[in-house]
């Protein structure tokens, strides 16, 4: 059959997306906020990498993905440019409720919500809408959601806009990676007072770091980007598949 191991499903015909959830009744819902990166980074990020690991893990699993939803709550860069961010998180609730709803009526069993934006409000509706569906009696569909931040076993530590969002997106989208972009780390090296990589500090537009939160992206080794990758989609596999 054409397209036989194409996951996306945008991409496929409703008797091709059938046919693939008959073998494996799974659905990824991979989700971003429009958001300021710095310079080097696009707007989309936390979409695309949220996007990439789950097509990653429904090539694992079986399964499709399902558009990214860019919509986004809470954190610090919301007067950022061209950040796009909901005020709060109830008409994103709502919509995701629908989307789940829908998913059921068309026979999926299992459900994974991932979020490439990781602010404590948008984790806060994530958790509170996993608990809301499961303690609704009449939805038999498993909907596990939860966002980047929450991999244990990601070898490097969640930031933004830091090296490991700079190296996420490089495995994924090289073109979409340029470092070179910020200033030269020798010539504005990052000041960052008693070390703290996450200060309000970063928020000065003088700062080197303009709006990055976390380590350095100019001192990133991109040869760990792959590894970095397998390691989400491993681990968004695991929990579609989880028992």
């Amino acid at each position: 059959m054409k397209n036989s191991h194409e996951v996306r499903a945008e991409l496929l015909s409703h008797e091709q997306i059938e046919k693939r959830i008959s073998f494996s009744p799974i659905v990824y819902l991979p989700m971003g906020a429009l958001e300021f990166h710095g310079p080097h980074l696009p707007i989309g990020l936390d979409g695309l990498t949220a996007h990439g690991v789950c097509v990653g893990a429904a090539e694992i699993t079986g399964g499709v993905v399902l558009p990214t939803m860019y919509q986004g709550t809470g954190g610090e860069h919301s007067k950022y440019p061209w950040t796009i961010m909901m005020p709060s998180g109830e008409a994103m609730y709502e919509n995701l409720v629908a989307s789940l709803l829908r998913l059921q009526e068309l026979g999926v069993e299992t459900t994974v919500i991932l979020s490439g934006h990781f602010a404590d409000e948008q984790r806060a509706l994530l958790r509170a809408l996993s608990a809301n569906w499961q303690e609704n009696k009449r939805n038999l569909m498993r909907v596990f959601a939860t966002s980047m931040a929450d991999c244990e076993s990601s070898p490097i530590a969640p930031d933004h806009a830091g090296i490991f969002e700079s190296l996420l997106l490089s495995a994924l989208h090289p073109d979409l990676v340029s470092v070179d972009k910020l200033p030269s780390v020798k010539e504005h090296p990052s000041v960052d007072p008693e070390g703290d990589l996450f200060g309000p500090h970063r928020h000065g537009v003088d700062h080197a770091l303009w709006g990055v939160f976390g380590p350095d992206p100019r001192e990133s080794n991109f040869e760990d980007s792959m590894r970095l990758l397998e390691t989400y989609q491993r681990w968004v596999a695991g929990i579609a598949t989880a028992d």
